[in-house]
């Protein structure tokens, strides 16, 4: 027992300030990862992108330099394609984008160049810490790279482009390998690009961050430096997307220069041009397997300026699964507003016949709670209509409610039962890492309730954490960081002794 009492009273002089505990630090520790050995991956993995130490944000965003894809992207539609944009200090842009008929983006379709002005204006009043800007295209060209990508886009001109563009290409022209037709030119007047869907308006949002990434173990001790470029999203709804004016961001540039390592899509697309579009090297199909544990690798965005890190848990013996959703009201995950946790189950996925690569499923969701994590959400909540969003009146700061008995929660869009028809896709990363991509989400803010709403292109994607038999008891709550209330004064913060207190009790229940 005076054991106990012993480890005990160092616990306290640790936490009440003394400095019996302190070593010095090596190096090593200095450069280190910042992961406990208790740690479990995904507990590591939801903690570590609230560390906004490694990541800022430039404002205004400095633009000049090569900006490249680090491999395929899968547009809606679905399109298939690669981006290299090259930004000059005198505001002159020339962008490639480079399409394709694979989600390999190893068999190209045709090749965009694209010519003109960018002018950056303030910060956005809508997306958080993003800058607003002006596109102005000067020309537009299109490079063929087979017979049967001519004729298809050049009946799509022929057929929808009035004016000019009408007899752009005679039926029967016979492809020329590397010759460049002009489809926009603002000195002539002539614009025959919406037949391709193609528009700019991703320029019209930008933001630039700069990651610090550890280098790996077996190199010195230190971060390498990982510059991306952030764009505006693509309207899910084909349609919509020539007039949409952004809110989002798709999948990221990196710098040429500063990029993440190994990448070896990167040195590819980053020496190729219009005449010499990048072929990336073939993937198999991964198998969906599903089982296992999946965190954000980022604090991700989606239009309708929400901010959010999502944690899931499949569990492949019976199909069914859990969801953590973090909202947040800032681009680095770093304020949180609301915890949703959903479960359901969800059906044997099939091949989809739209989407190469891609698997169809269906998931239920039976039941749903909600956390509020600040006060304007719990004032929300309680101010909502009753039985319409669990007990009226009765939520406040850090306290779960469930939203199942009043089948959802109106004022967050929730509605339960309920149903959603999912794209889902395995790959793995240069560092063998499982990546799951889930479903773009409909940029109109619905959801994807009907077989014909399914989409088809996807988010940003998680990381396998943890395999089927991972451990992990509970999820983790965005409080350990300790925000601040509108006031100033600390909001959601534990108690730093609780931690403690249970090695008190784990230590009791050993040594007595």
């Amino acid at each position: 027992m005076g054991q106990s009492w012993c480890f005990i009273g160092l616990l306290l002089a640790y936490a009440s300030g003394k400095k019996l505990w302190d070593v010095p630090v090596s190096q090593a520790q200095q450069h280190s990862t910042g992961k406990l050995h208790w740690e479990p991956q995904c507990q590591y993995q939801l903690r570590h992108l609230q560390d906004s130490a490694r990541i800022s944000a430039l404002l205004p965003p400095r633009l000049e330099g090569h900006w490249i894809s680090t491999g395929c992207e899968v547009r809606p539609g679905p399109e298939f394609l690669t981006r290299s944009y090259q930004f000059y200090s005198n505001r002159l842009f020339k962008a490639y984008q480079f399409y394709y008929w694979d989600p390999s983006c190893h068999n190209p379709s045709h090749s965009l160049v694209i010519k003109g002005k960018l002018r950056l204006r303030q910060a956005s009043w809508i997306t958080r810490g993003a800058t607003e800007a002006d596109c102005h295209l000067h020309k537009v060209g299109i490079v063929f790279h087979s017979q049967r990508a001519m004729q298809e886009i050049s009946a799509r001109i022929n057929q929808t482009s009035g004016g000019d563009c009408s007899g752009f290409f005679p039926p029967g022209r016979s492809w020329a390998p590397g010759v460049l037709y002009e489809v926009l030119s603002a000195k002539e007047g002539r614009d025959c690009t919406t037949a391709l869907g193609f528009a700019m308006h991703e320029l019209s949002l930008v933001r630039v961050e700069k990651h610090y990434e550890p280098l790996l173990q077996t190199q010195p001790s230190g971060s390498r430096t990982v510059e991306e470029l952030y764009l505006g999203d693509i309207h899910t709804k084909w349609s919509e997307r020539l007039h949409y004016r952004p809110t989002g961001y798709q999948r990221p540039l990196q710098s040429a220069v500063h990029h993440v390592h190994p990448c070896p899509a990167c040195g590819i697309i980053y020496r190729s041009d219009e005449h010499h579009p990048p072929i990336l090297p073939a993937k198999a199909e991964l198998p969906m397997q599903l089982s296992g544990r999946w965190v954000s690798a980022h604090c991700e965005v989606r239009p309708a300026v929400l901010f959010l890190t999502r944690y899931f848990i499949f569990h492949g013996t019976n199909r069914t699964w859990e969801g953590y959703y973090y909202h947040y009201s800032d681009p680095l995950c770093k304020q949180p507003t609301f915890t949703i946790y959903a479960s359901g189950h969800y059906t044997k996925g099939i091949p989809s016949s739209i989407v190469r690569g891609g698997t169809e499923l269906a998931f239920k969701v039976t039941c749903a709670r909600v956390t509020a994590m600040d006060q304007v959400t719990v004032t929300m909540l309680n101010s909502s209509e009753p039985e319409t969003c669990g007990e009226t009146g009765f939520w406040s700061a850090g306290m779960e409610q469930d939203i199942t008995l009043t089948n959802g929660c109106l004022a967050l869009g929730i509605k339960l039962p309920h149903t959603e028809y999912e794209l889902f896709k395995m790959e793995q990363d240069m560092k063998d890492r499982s990546l799951l991509f889930i479903g773009e989400r409909p940029t109109d803010g619905s959801s994807p309730d009907r077989p014909e709403k399914r989409p088809t292109s996807y988010q940003a994607p998680l990381i396998q954490c943890a395999g089927a038999t991972g451990v992990f008891s509970k999820h983790i709550s965005p409080r350990y960081l300790g925000k601040e209330d509108n006031n100033g004064n600390e909001a959601l913060k534990p108690l730093p002794m609780a931690f403690l207190l249970s090695l008190m009790a784990m230590q009791f229940l050993r040594w007595d």
